[in-house]
């Protein structure tokens, strides 16, 4: 940890308001970027897709539930493997609780991934999640919004993934989408977000940053190596210790 200058409080209110008012001018941005984001324009989805859920064989539509929005979690777990993905798990883990206060908003929130439905459903009992999760194995789904790749796109780097930015070294990747669902049934894909684009939805993370270690990522493999399953953690003394010195 950097060192800090130790000041008295009232010092550090003069501090801390300075930085609230960066804090401000980054809510104002985020408030244009919001309505930015509600005003871009949308693609109908015409396809037919068929997903396994908890009420059986369903169609797209019947994920809204008969409601007007539907936001779409790409989870990361494909037919082969025998876990989900311990990242998108972390996301999980903080959007389960939400699912009734989206309700209340029209929105539905449902998790998407190509594992069968057996698989999803023993993983989600072991995690103690309660949120819907959809099957869309064996469909076009995934492939079509760009968070699952076939193996030619991995053996070329094909720059498939966040909107053509990048490839993709594994068959599944991370993301969300959003639909709307109009009065006559007309489905349109509305938003959709990538790789740090999910950032913002990860409550975990941001409480962090309010930390004075902050992500606490740096010098690891890559950031996130540090993430397990919430049934995987053990304490780490030499954390601590690290921490302390």
């Amino acid at each position: 940890m950097q060192p800090h200058k130790i000041v008295s409080r009232e010092e550090w209110i003069e501090a801390r308001k300075a930085h609230m008012a960066r804090e401000k001018e980054f809510t104002r941005i985020r408030d244009r970027l919001a309505e930015e984001r509600r005003a871009l324009p949308w693609v109908k989805v015409d396809k037919e897709y068929a997903f396994d859920g908890p009420d059986g064989r369903v169609g797209f539509a019947d994920l809204f539930k008969g409601r007007p929005q539907l936001i779409v979690q790409h989870f990361m777990f494909a037919p082969d493997w025998d876990a989900g993905c311990k990242s998108c798990s972390f996301w999980a883990d903080g959007f389960e609780r939400m699912i009734p206060h989206l309700a209340a908003r029209d929105t539905r929130l449902v998790a998407v991934s190509r594992a069968p439905l057996s698989k999803l459903e023993a993983f989600e009992k072991r995690m103690g999640w309660t949120f819907d999760w959809y099957s869309s194995e064996g469909g076009d789904f995934n492939y079509d919004f760009a968070v699952s790749f076939t193996p030619e796109q991995i053996k070329t780097g094909h720059n498939s993934y966040n909107f053509g930015t990048s490839g993709f070294g594994i068959e599944e990747a991370p993301g969300i989408s959003v639909f709307y669902r109009d009065e006559t049934g007309h489905i349109f894909n509305t938003y959709s977000c990538f790789a740090r684009g999910l950032d913002m939805m990860n409550a975990a993370y941001h409480y962090l940053d309010l930390t004075p270690l902050g992500r606490h990522e740096e010098g690891l493999p890559y950031p996130m190596d540090w993430v397990r399953l919430r049934d995987q953690y053990q304490p780490s003394a030499t954390f601590a210790s690290c921490c302390h010195n």
